[in-house]
């Protein structure tokens, strides 16, 4: 049998077929090797010919690493060409022409193929339509969900994540939700997706019962919790939920993203001794003070009174941007530091920076809280000429607070007369409240009216009128602005303080009864009167 073999030529031509077999596969890794060494598009066409000549043209893994050069080289177009030529794309071609020209921004045409593999009777995997799903508006998302729910890919957790992805962003969270349910394994990836979700709309009770019902929490799942209340306002909430984190049993470590969300819980609260505590957390663990980190603690710092320690920190910052000389300067302001922002000011512009909107509205802040009036009109009329920045209400409200500051007051209304803008109800509010204070009744009473007809005013305004007419002793006047503030139904909102204890936040409202300490500080305070009157 084997010489009958040898006789007909058997063994040759099977040694042939082998051959042919390795050389195939030994030019495919050559194409392939060579396309990944490729650093600009003009190398790839000689690799290209080279592959044609040989017969490579539809060899799929070749032409995937073709597409996936061209389009990683910014020549989108060429792979487009290369895809075109194929004679029977399969599913992963389709998956990486679609992934490039979403990665590209060119949405419309990512779908568009999506549709044509469809038509031509290419059964969908679960990478193509987690791809082509990045490209989808709502209503496109709904027709591959009812694709994927056809198919039985409901269970692919990539699927699902993208899907819910979509419909939060939308605004669809019943959708997103219903996704979320169905999904085979709820864990703590699918459920940060669906808080984020849900704290994107503000519905922070829902995301609270999501992370709740996860069982092992990492310190992503963790952060976007209390990135949710943060961004919710809840922050006395994110600065609990923070310290459950530290006392967590998995040994889950706070990351930097952590630690810029509790700062800015700890900024708007005023917490100062937690803030520092977190400060030396980020140094004890060594993480970098980059600029997400420091403008976090520059801002903590500057709102929680510690200035000095916000320059410090500012000092030690490498790589400084924009944003650190805008918070920067915003705390210096804030602190009535007015020179020191402005020298800021000049070493950011010295050192190549240009500044920005909100640069100019803090710059225009620190002049006014200095009363410097020459150089904050000096830096409003070099806006546009010197810095190319058109001005906004915010700065010329900035300019409006600083005449009135100034004891400008009329200046400041004529300011705003001029203005290419109808002016807001807190500049309105700005003039009424020097008018009040350099005691202009005629023009104070007029700005209020425009204030209360324009439907602008708040409770503010009307007590800030009443203010006006009782130092001028025209309590009549005053009596009748209170009353028309009752029926009007503006109800003055109760005044808010916070105090920090043992790194926990106390608020308290006037009239306050729903502490749970109530009956002690309300003794203490009895106490603190009756010392007082007797001294």
């Amino acid at each position: 049998m084997i010489s009958s073999l040898t006789a007909n030529g058997g063994p040759s031509v099977f040694r042939r077929d082998l051959d042919s077999n390795s050389l195939r596969l030994s030019r495919r890794k050559k194409f392939i090797s060579s396309l990944r060494n490729c650093k600009s598009i003009s190398q790839v066409p000689p690799i290209h010919a080279k592959i044609i000549r040989t017969f490579h043209g539809q060899d799929a893994f070749v032409v995937f690493e073709l597409i996936r050069i061209c389009s990683a080289l910014d020549s989108l177009d060429y792979a487009y060409d290369v895809f075109r030529y194929v004679s029977n794309p399969n599913v992963y071609l389709y998956t990486a022409m679609i992934d490039c020209f979403v990665s590209s921004g060119r949405s419309a045409e990512g779908v568009s193929l999506y549709r044509r593999m469809i038509h031509d009777s290419i059964l969908p995997d679960n990478y193509v339509i987690t791809s082509v799903l990045k490209a989808c508006d709502l209503n496109e998302c709904r027709e591959i969900h009812a694709q994927v729910l056809k198919l039985g890919l409901g269970s692919s957790r990539s699927v699902g994540l993208k899907l819910m992805e979509i419909y939060g962003k939308a605004g669809e969270l019943v959708d997103a939700k219903k996704v979320f349910d169905e999904m085979p394994e709820r864990d703590q990836v699918a459920a940060t997706v669906m808080i984020n979700c849900y704290s994107e709309f503000g519905s922070i009770k829902e995301a609270l019962e999501i992370f709740q019902d996860v069982k092992i929490k990492d310190t992503i799942c963790w952060t976007a919790m209390i990135d949710g209340l943060v961004r919710n306002k809840e922050m006395n909430k994110a600065l609990e939920l923070f310290r459950e984190m530290q006392m967590e049993e998995n040994n889950v470590t706070p990351n930097e993203f952590t630690a810029v969300c509790v700062l800015s819980a700890c900024s708007d609260l005023g917490a100062l001794e937690l803030g520092r505590w977190l400060h030396s957390f980020v140094e004890s663990q060594k993480m970098e003070l980059s600029n997400f980190v420091g403008n976090a603690l520059i801002s903590m710092y500057s709102k929680s009174g510690d200035i000095n320690e916000a320059k410090r920190v500012f000092q030690r910052m490498r790589d400084k941007d924009v944003v650190s000389y805008n918070t920067m300067i915003s705390g210096l302001a804030m602190h009535g530091e007015s020179f020191e922002a402005i020298k800021e000011f000049r070493d950011m512009v010295n050192r190549g920076f240009r500044p920005n909107q909100v640069t100019l509205v803090s710059l225009l802040n620190a002049c006014s809280h200095g009363g410097l009036l020459d150089i904050g009109l000096e830096v409003f009329t070099s806006m546009r000429r010197v810095f190319g920045v058109e001005p906004q209400i915010e700065h010329y409200g900035c300019v409006v607070d600083l005449l009135g500051r100034v004891g400008r007051v009329e200046e400041a209304y004529r300011f705003v007369e001029t203005m290419p803008m109808e002016p807001d109800h807190i500049m309105l509010g700005a003039i009424l409240s020097a008018c009040k204070i350099h005691g202009n009744m005629e023009l104070g009473e007029k700005v209020a009216k425009r204030l209360i007809d324009s439907e602008g005013s708040d409770s503010g305004t009307y007590v800030l009128l009443s203010s006006i007419y009782a130092s001028s002793g025209k309590w009549k006047e005053a009596t009748e602005v209170r009353g028309s503030m009752r029926e009007s139904g503006i109800e003055k909102e109760p005044g808010c303080s916070t105090i920090e204890v043992d790194n926990q936040i106390h608020e308290f409202f006037v009239g306050d009864i729903t502490h749970p300490e109530k009956d002690a500080i309300y003794q203490r305070l009895q106490e603190l009167y009756q010392i007082i009157r007797c001294q």
